[in-house]
């Protein structure tokens, strides 16, 4: 009897990978979701008894969409499948009724050892070829290809600001921009704050180069500070060494990260002071403004602490083509 099957996330190269990843010679139909919503129109179209869930979507996430599969009693068994590998990210989802959790990036026998351990698969044999071919019918743009990785690395440096802060980090979806640097501070959701600091970090390997850049508005650089033991004193001193440590931290993670799934090592500059309290198209004027990047926006959310960070990952005009060859092996 065939088993209806969804796959839920917002990004086209999670749902091929996801697909390729189950084992083969097993009777189901698969239902691709973009976002909550779409996986629980489809639930209740009788088409998931099984669903893949990734949490961090727009439209509904997927706590939303497991709470909401608790509240209708729906029969669906659920699967998280996230890059967030915050421990309260795991206890969340467990707790609204998640069969179990599954991190990323896809691990082909990780996910057959646990179809199995639950007695929804039988045979643990991989895909033929000819199965495989069946998601071979979508070329992956650049942009949602840097958007995963990017999605995976940032929960790993949302972990480690999670770990030092001793509280929840919202993980976002990253927001991917290809466009004229001059048209980049209109983009940004921090176009909005009227006061921010900034610490730039250089980094280049195999190809690739560019800027990461930690934004932090003012109203958030004391409540960060309390939030750090060691640094209650709220004088500026303090100040600009929170923000330093703090953009070390998550850029040369979530940079690590992102350098690791793509096979290769990033050499890292010394963090640079770019400006504090100043509006945020004045720290973004540099030399790079004729130029077409790529830019990833991460913007990092503490619930309940009015905290916001934003985490900006610039990669040269020149970088795009080692981008787009080293992202294809991920397809």
């Amino acid at each position: 009897m065939t088993l209806p099957v969804i796959i839920c996330d917002d990004s086209a190269m999670a749902r091929k990978q996801l697909a390729r990843s189950l084992p083969g010679g097993w009777d189901i139909e698969i239902t691709f979701a973009t976002n909550g919503q779409e996986a629980l129109d489809a639930i209740h179209a009788g088409k998931g008894d099984l669903l893949f869930l990734d949490l961090n979507m727009p439209v509904m996430d997927g706590y939303q969409v497991l709470e909401t599969i608790r509240k209708e009693d729906l029969s669906s068994l659920v699967l998280v499948v996230s890059g967030d590998i915050q421990p309260e990210a795991h206890h969340r989802v467990m707790a609204l009724g998640a069969l179990d959790f599954i991190q990323k990036p896809i691990n082909t026998e990780i996910i057959t050892g646990i179809l199995s351990n639950y007695g929804i698969i039988s045979s643990t044999q991989p895909q033929t070829p000819e199965e495989l071919a069946r998601f071979n019918n979508q070329e992956l743009e650049l942009t949602d290809l840097i958007q995963e990785t990017v999605n995976i690395a940032m929960g790993q440096a949302g972990k480690l600001l999670g770990d030092l802060l001793d509280t929840f980090i919202h993980l976002p979806v990253p927001k991917v921009h290809l466009l004229n640097y001059h048209n980049l501070p209109e983009q940004l959701a921090a176009r909005r704050l009227d006061s921010v600091s900034a610490i730039s970090q250089g980094f280049n390997g195999a190809g690739i180069a560019g800027e990461a850049l930690v934004l932090l508005d003012d109203r958030s650089l004391p409540a960060v500070t309390r939030l750090l033991p060691e640094t209650q004193s709220p004088d500026s001193n303090n100040q600009l060494e929170v923000l330093t440590d703090l953009a070390g931290l998550l850029s040369g993670a979530c940079l690590k990260g992102f350098a690791r799934q793509l096979d290769i090592q990033f050499s890292l500059g010394h963090p640079i002071i770019l400006g504090r309290s100043q509006p945020l198209s004045q720290l973004l004027q540099t030399n790079w403004h004729s130029q077409k990047i790529l830019a990833v926006e991460i913007d990092y959310h503490l619930p309940g602490q009015n905290i916001e960070c934003d985490l900006l990952l610039m990669f040269t005009e020149d970088s795009l083509p080692a981008l787009t060859e080293r992202t294809g092996y991920l397809q």
